[in-house]
């Protein structure tokens, strides 16, 4: 448990702050613009994307085929933009675990792994990962619209805390999602278009 606990700390250097899961696109187009806007986000966030990830998450810590399991991942995402965001999370949590946890279990991972993946061999517990994953895919982008919109954290992180992301982390524990998130995909796209200044690589 306290590996999950620090991954799923904004403060491990694992990358991940440098990304936003749509939200600052999503922001830019005004579809995210307030607490309830934003509670609606990341509702529908975790029940697609983090759902998904949660799953591979999962899987890896059961000790599934990591190398079929990437593919796996890469077939259910469709959006190259968001691809890439995954293993660029990936190779920067798996970068910063190899100095705090070194194992030669993570040898066992693909050379540019999704994220999920590092999660559940870092992990090693089917729930424990999924719960972590599921968190992470609403804490970045919570995190992301305070700094983007200027909400109030109290209120942003009470938004967190009411998502069902415990119940979503069970189910991940149970199948292997193949879950559709288009809106997600068509943010990811048109950010990585977007010209001027972006805050977030995702």
């Amino acid at each position: 448990m306290l590996t999950a606990l620090i991954l799923a700390d904004s403060r491990f250097p694992g990358g991940g702050h440098v990304h936003s899961g749509g939200l600052e696109e999503a922001a830019a187009r005004g579809l995210v613009t307030d607490e309830p806007s934003l509670k609606s986000f990341l509702h529908g966030r975790l029940l697609t994307a983090g759902l998904l990830a949660a799953g591979f998450a999962a899987a890896a810590a059961r000790g599934e085929d990591l190398e079929l399991l990437d593919l796996e991942l890469d077939a259910r995402t469709p959006s190259p933009a968001q691809r890439e965001a995954s293993r660029a999370q990936g190779r920067g949590m798996l970068r910063a675990a190899r100095r705090a946890w070194p194992s030669p279990r993570l040898s066992s991972l693909p050379a540019s792994p999704h994220q999920p993946l590092v999660i559940g061999v870092l992990v090693g517990d089917p729930y424990e990962a999924a719960l972590t994953c599921a968190y992470l895919a609403v804490s970045g982008p919570a995190s992301a619209a305070v700094r983007l919109l200027g909400l109030d954290p109290f209120g942003v992180n009470a938004i967190v805390a009411a998502l069902p992301v415990e119940e979503v982390a069970a189910r991940a524990g149970k199948e292997l999602p193949a879950l559709g998130s288009p809106a997600l995909d068509l943010l990811a796209e048109a950010h990585v278009r977007r010209e001027g200044v972006r805050l977030f690589g995702s």
